[in-house]
């Protein structure tokens, strides 16, 4: 089995990288789990797994200098494609190869999580989204966050990208409840669930580690593992996969 998943915002500052090593920590528990970082042009991933000494990333891979295997790096449980952050590396690789990049990773895990570029400006940056099985979006219940979600869905669903679901993050005291509930209304997926504001994130992030790793027992890291059980994997072919990746067109940016 293998499901691909765009983990997608639409605007930064959200915590979708943080969600996204997150959730394939929690995943982990159950499935083989790859998280490939597909923002090739702000790359995060690799600060969030402890790698930023990676000799190899996804821009060696793109710019077909390296093997996808050699970019590849078991890492709290996970298989773990990082991406460089180096203005030469972006400037050399070809991000229309991520599609064999993918098709390759499908033949050897049950899920991969695509941290997306947290913006739809460019072939690169949609590519993610209209690629993969299902996208999770990641909002903060705010109005701009959630607008910019709903532009993230429209584009998924018009390349046939189905929604698996919102997860709200940093939240705060005061509560989401009336958001949550307007909010389902416009997305099409459930609401996988909501994730505190916490310090021990922002600790996790300063010390290079997950945040499941760092504080596992924390109240963000508990809303994650419940958001990871509500989230339904379907059984889809490795095989299927690798051919929708290989022979996908590339759409203009909306």
């Amino acid at each position: 089995m293998v499901e691909v998943f765009a983990v997608a915002s639409g605007k930064g500052g959200t915590g979708k990288t943080t969600s996204t090593v997150a959730l394939g920590m929690a995943l982990s528990e159950r499935y083989d789990v790859t998280v490939v970082d597909a923002d090739t042009g702000m790359a995060n991933l690799l600060f969030h797994a402890g790698l930023s000494d990676a000799e190899t990333t996804l821009h060696d891979v793109l710019a077909e200098s390296a093997a996808v295997e050699a970019a590849t790096y078991e890492r709290f449980g996970m298989t773990v494609v990082p991406c460089g952050t180096s203005l030469d590396g972006f400037r050399d690789a070809d991000p229309t190869r991520l599609r064999e990049v993918v098709a390759r990773l499908a033949a050897d895990t049950d899920i991969i999580l695509l941290d997306s570029p947290p913006a739809l400006d460019s072939r690169a940056a949609v590519l993610p989204v209209v690629m993969a099985d299902r996208a999770v979006v990641v909002l903060q219940p705010t109005i701009p966050a959630i607008s910019d979600g709903l532009k993230v869905q429209e584009y998924a669903t018009s390349y046939d990208t189905d929604i698996a679901g919102i997860l709200f993050n940093k939240v705060r005291e005061d509560g989401i409840e009336r958001v949550a509930e307007k909010t389902e209304r416009y997305f099409e997926g459930p609401t996988l669930g909501a994730v505190p504001e916490s310090e021990p994130a922002r600790e996790a992030r300063r010390a290079g580690r997950p945040l499941l790793a760092h504080a596992p027992d924390c109240e963000a890291a508990a809303a994650y593992r419940r958001a990871a059980d509500s989230l339904s994997v379907r059984d889809g072919t490795s095989g299927d996969v690798a051919d929708r990746f290989r022979s996908a067109v590339i759409p203009e940016p909306p």
